[in-house]
């Protein structure tokens, strides 16, 4: 109970700002900025950000491979629209990460900025 209470703090308190894709790629660009696609492999159709690493949300390990990233880095994460991603982040917040950044509108806000 304590692990997801922790979760439930992170997301009312935030810890993470969502930006806009916009703001997203401007960050992107700034070097040593992670990119974390929480969606799964099934949605890549949908287009992807180069760079990325994928960190499946709803895959039994992810909470273990957030673990095994660097706490100091800048992170933005992303998923289809934007939803996943704010729980993601949330996460990310309660395990100790304070430069988490979700991408608001996910992948989606991502493709109309390309276009």
């Amino acid at each position: 109970m304590g692990f997801f209470k922790n979760i439930l703090n992170g997301m009312m308190n935030k810890g993470f700002e969502s930006i806009s894709a916009a703001e997203a790629k401007d960050m992107i660009t700034a070097a040593g900025t992670e990119i974390i696609d929480v969606r799964s492999e099934a949605e890549y159709s949908e287009g992807k950000i180069d760079g990325h690493r994928l960190i499946n949300l709803n895959a039994p390990d992810f909470g273990q491979k957030i673990d095994e990233l660097d706490k100091g880095k800048t992170y933005v994460v992303y998923c289809r629209s934007g939803g996943r991603s704010g729980v993601a982040s949330g996460i990310m917040v309660s395990k100790g990460f304070d430069k988490v950044y979700n991408l608001e509108g996910g992948i989606q806000a991502w493709n109309k900025l390309l276009d």
